[in-house]
């Protein structure tokens, strides 16, 4: 059987990173596992993302950042994530839907039921079993993103309060959705989450096949 982990969390909470150490540790215990991200993740995604994240782009109406995230999103399940679940794969995706209710219903204040509607549309209503929340607080979190020389992107630069909104989403949603939901705190050190991380992702993994 297959299985689908999503990572969410606030800016600077460590996902990347995360995806990467759990992606690289099934892969050496044999498992088919791939490892995506959002937006992104296909040619067309990886576009998108450039327009969505570009300094330049600031002022983007909420409407279409929603829009533009769910289009890549329904390409990237179409052509990545299904395909590799219908082969029985272990899907690792940083950022899925979840982020567009957090980020442009949390944060910019659209209606959660139309974009909730609207990502029901574009995956054919395929959600996660698994998400792994990050959370640190705000303030970690964007001084981590200064303090890591990568560049800063349009969400970076939103302010405080936006960025609290988003993650007071969050918390709300692990809280009524707590089966599927697994809340991990950011702020520990890396090896530490990263157990946490694995302790969470491995009580799942008996009902897998391995590819050797």
């Amino acid at each position: 059987m297959s299985l689908f982990v999503t990572f969410e969390g606030p800016e600077g909470s460590g996902k990347t990173t995360q995806c990467r150490w759990l992606h690289q540790r099934l892969l050496s215990l044999g498992y088919d596992v791939v490892l995506t991200r959002e937006p992104g993740g296909t040619p067309l995604g990886e576009a998108v993302r450039e327009w969505l994240l570009a300094l330049a782009n600031d002022g983007m109406a909420a409407e279409t950042e929603a829009l533009l995230h769910t289009a890549a999103r329904a390409e990237h399940v179409a052509s990545i994530i299904r395909p590799a679940l219908a082969r029985g794969a272990i899907v690792l995706c940083d950022r899925y839907a979840d982020s567009t209710l957090a980020y442009q219903g949390g944060g910019r204040g659209l209606e959660e039921s139309a974009l909730r509607s609207l990502q029901v549309f574009a995956t054919r209503g395929l959600w996660p079993d698994l998400t792994i929340l990050l959370d640190v607080p705000v303030e970690v979190g964007l001084a981590r993103r200064r303090e890591s020389g990568e560049e800063l992107t349009r969400f970076d630069q939103e302010a405080l309060e936006f960025h609290e909104r988003v993650r007071a989403w969050y918390r709300r949603a692990a809280e009524r959705e707590p089966e599927r939901w697994r809340v991990v705190d950011g702020v520990a050190p890396a090896e530490e989450v990263a157990r946490q991380v694995w302790e969470t992702v491995a009580s799942h993994l008996p009902r897998l096949q391995r590819v050797r």
